[in-house]
């Protein structure tokens, strides 16, 4: 800029925004992917928590075994029962599908 000038001259305001658009091109898909990997954190986490409370209710219940879904947010928590390869007893298992905004998932803890 002039030392007399009163004002920003066009070649370093056009300077300044490039470089704003350069910096922006290489931040914006970043962030972009922690957003989705924070999603998918807390779906993670959801399905976590609903697999311990099934487990916790079953401890109070050992007879009611029975496979359902929740729905939080949209998204659909499936609530299953298995048997156990490695032992006589159950896994619990929440599954969340896949769709293409969510990547699937499957969360199992043993009922001891």
């Amino acid at each position: 800029m002039f030392p007399n000038s009163k004002g920003f001259f066009l070649l370093e305001l056009l300077l300044s925004l490039s470089a704003l658009l350069v910096i922006s091109m290489f931040l914006l898909p970043i962030y972009i992917q922690v957003r989705e990997q924070s999603h998918q954190v807390e779906i993670e986490n959801i399905a976590r928590k609903f697999m311990y409370e099934e487990l916790q209710a079953r401890m109070m219940d050992h007879n009611n075994f029975n496979n359902y879904s929740l729905v939080q947010d949209g998204i659909e928590y499936q609530i299953f029962w298995k048997n156990s390869l490695e032992n006589s007893g159950k896994v619990v298992c929440v599954k969340v599908e896949r769709n293409p905004f969510i990547h699937g998932s499957e969360t199992c803890g043993i009922f001891e």
